[in-house]
């Protein structure tokens, strides 16, 4: 298989660190005879990509309709002799299926979809979903299949292959104080925490309603740490000084050294109310940390209620409370849910697992020499 992996995101989330570990994956596997990224020029992607000495091919983004690079994306697909061509963003979607319908490019197109969105919003959105050049929508989970649908007239293109992380990449499994020591925070106290982008879906005004509720119970010795920037950051800091809450919340901004924080947390407490699957937990489980997830779209593929986690009622941060402690002051549960989390992962998520998994659905619609 030579494959194209396409994407035109500039941003740096789940998804993007999902094409640079399925394009290890499929190296280290040997699933493909040759492999190339093709992504923004100014993106983050090109950036990890470049410095991990993967084959990339960046280009200029500036429209989704762009007819030129649609033309120069067929060029370049025939120049690699693409066998596949594996799309991971709505704008490189759109680009794919003009270089397919336009200019006559013949490779095989397979989406990649990990958002809970509907897009039979306008005739062209359902147009290019339903093009018959697209040979399969992989989903991150069954909710993100099940907003498509209203948009994709043959349901038979649907399959599920879940997340991914890299257990290589989160060895760490036992806090050393690092968090305790940057912040001066006593080393008798907790931390509860969360990795996420400030953005609204990740519910963070929940996330600070649930503090609110443990500190005025004051069951739990504790200091509450947000990891993340984005768009809403102000928005909530803003509502954490309303709240009075501001000596209990450490906002740390983005962190790069995420593997090395991570496992110092005693709680991942994670509030998103529309998530397709959320890979943080994965890390989580990585880490051994235990977790209070909310039971919201994807989460509970993920997410063993009971057995490797527990579920909260969305929204719900008297719920999100009563588990937070129920789980902090129960250390054989904890033992529990994170053997039985780290043991789901490695079944189910790492990077062998989905790798191969891709490479079996991707093979079935290459383009046959």
């Amino acid at each position: 298989m030579r494959l194209i992996q396409f994407t035109a995101s500039n941003g740096w989330r789940g998804h993007e660190q999902k094409i640079i570990y399925l394009y290890e994956a499929f190296k280290a596997e040997g699933h493909v005879e040759d492999q190339w990224i093709v992504c923004p020029i100014d993106s983050e992607i090109y950036r990890i990509a470049t410095d991990k000495g993967m084959q990339v091919i960046p280009f200029e983004f500036k429209s989704e309709y762009s007819l030129s690079y649609a033309k120069t994306f067929k060029k370049l697909a025939e120049e690699k002799n693409a066998s596949v061509i594996f799309i991971h963003s709505s704008k490189a979607h759109t680009l794919a299926v003009l270089s397919h319908f336009i200019y006559g490019m013949k490779v095989p197109l397979v989406l990649c979809r990990t958002l809970i969105k509907r897009v039979d919003t306008n005739f062209f959105r359902k147009w290019k979903y339903n093009y018959k050049g697209i040979k399969k929508i992989i989903c991150v989970s069954q909710p993100v299949v099940e907003s498509l649908k209203f948009a994709v007239n043959d349901h038979s293109r649907f399959t599920v292959i879940g997340s991914v992380t890299d257990v290589n990449k989160f060895k760490k499994q036992e806090a050393i104080g690092v968090l305790h020591e940057e912040f001066n925070i006593p080393k008798d106290y907790k931390l509860i925490g969360n990795i996420a982008e400030f953005t609204g879906f990740k519910d963070h005004y929940t996330w600070v309603d649930t503090v609110e509720i443990l500190v005025k119970e004051n069951k739990i010795k504790a200091k509450y740490i947000l990891v993340g920037k984005g768009s809403m950051e102000q928005d909530i800091r803003n509502y954490v000084e309303e709240k009075g809450l501001t000596e209990h919340i450490i906002f740390t901004g983005f962190r790069r050294d995420v593997p090395e924080i991570l496992p110092e947390f005693d709680l991942f407490l994670f509030t998103s109310n529309n998530e397709p699957t959320g890979g943080v937990l994965l890390e989580a489980y990585a880490c051994k940390v235990p977790i209070v997830a909310a039971d919201a779209g994807g989460i509970s593929e993920v997410i063993v209620d009971g057995e490797t986690g527990l579920l909260a009622e969305v929204g719900n941060a008297k719920d999100f409370a009563d588990k937070v402690t129920l789980l902090i002051n129960d250390e054989k549960l904890q033992k529990t849910f994170t053997e039985n989390g780290y043991q789901y992962l490695l079944d189910n998520f790492t990077k062998t697992v989905i790798a191969q998994k891709m490479h079996d659905e991707l093979k079935k619609h290459q383009l046959q020499d």
